[in-house]
């Protein structure tokens, strides 16, 4: 049985499962990706990169409602913040495709002392490994992917159990948009596999956004293997309120900060820390 499924949270009903990636293909995708790292990567400009990046964009907007409507099915945003995020993503990579040049000029330093020049160069480095989560499918590989991909990184893509039907959409995007075999591929990879990814020398960094378990589990391999790491774990957030002169504009806020995305959110309000004169009334209302 896979971990990879499709279950409407509305209904409980699996819509789909989703085989998971067998050995021997994760190792061809792991050279696929160094490949196209040497080859495309080396032998393209940041324009060219970023004009294919204007194009996932574009697609995007394009495929708009047929992308949101995944994500209602998968894990149960609503559908007017799964169009938000959609749109949020086309921003993300137009963004980087309008301004990667000027981002990766280099940067002159002013010498303290001696002769000679400095500058600081944005280079790639060689295939990543991103592990996404579940609460923004498309957000979360839009802000990895994109950038990564403009600078010539090549990019590996696990995406969250629940959410293979968006990850095989967004890989359809980003193989119509004319990105060349190997720069982009999504691997339903188990953990067992993951952290084999992790550890192979052609791999040269992991970003993970996750739960802190998960996080400590990537840290540890990746240090062992002294692997460049980037984790975004879970929140504990507050929501203070000391004082207020609309006390049904700060519950509204409150309520808003605790159920934005459903509620799945690393940085919504999970704890309230309320004022006495406030408290009695404040939970009541809410």
């Amino acid at each position: 049985m896979s971990s990879y499924a499709v279950v409407n949270p509305a209904t409980d009903e699996q819509v789909r499962e989703y085989p998971e990636i067998s050995d021997g293909d994760l190792s061809a995708a792991i050279a696929k990706a160094d490949e196209a790292y040497n080859g495309w990567s080396r032998n393209s400009t940041v324009a060219e990169r970023a004009a294919l990046i204007q194009k996932v964009a574009d697609l995007h907007t394009e495929r708009r409602d047929e992308l949101a409507e995944i994500i209602v099915r998968e894990m149960g945003k609503p559908v007017e913040q799964a169009l938000g995020e959609i749109d949020f993503c086309a921003d993300i990579y137009g963004y980087y495709a309008t301004n990667g040049e000027e981002f990766l000029q280099d940067e002159p330093i002013d010498l303290l002392a001696g002769e000679g020049t400095a500058v600081i160069r944005r280079s790639a480095i060689g295939p990543l490994i991103g592990i996404m989560p579940w609460n923004f499918p498309y957000y979360q590989v839009a802000r990895f992917a994109g950038p990564n991909l403009v600078l010539g990184n090549t990019i590996l893509l696990k995406p969250a159990p629940q959410c293979p039907e968006s990850a095989a959409a967004i890989q359809k995007m980003y193989d119509d948009a004319g990105l060349p075999e190997g720069a982009f591929q999504t691997i339903l990879a188990t953990n067992d596999q993951v952290a084999d990814v992790i550890a192979d020398p052609r791999v040269r960094a992991v970003s993970l956004t996750g739960s802190e378990r998960a996080g400590a589990a990537v840290a540890e391999i990746a240090g062992r293997n002294l692997k460049k790491v980037v984790l975004e774990l879970g929140g504990s957030d507050p929501f203070i309120l000391l004082g207020t002169d609309d006390l049904e504009e700060a519950i509204s806020a409150g309520t808003d900060a605790r159920l934005d995305n459903t509620g799945q959110s690393c940085n919504a309000a999970k704890r309230f820390i309320v004022a006495d004169e406030l408290y009695d009334e404040f939970p009541w209302k809410a």
